[in-house]
């Protein structure tokens, strides 16, 4: 599977979670990539709205 297919089947828009991924990974910390995966990524914007709250 690719990344584009696997984020497709669990729900995401690809574009935007490629985007997103790359935005972010940079200044991931290394022992936290696993929640960059299609089945467990967050978009940042519901990350900021829900730090807001």
């Amino acid at each position: 599977m690719t990344i584009i297919e696997t984020a497709k089947m669990n729900g995401l828009d690809p574009q935007a979670y490629l985007a997103d991924v790359l935005d972010r990974i940079q200044d991931h910390k290394i022992n936290r990539l696993a929640e960059l995966l299609p089945w467990n990524w967050v978009p940042t914007t519901a990350i900021i709205c829900a730090e807001a709250a």
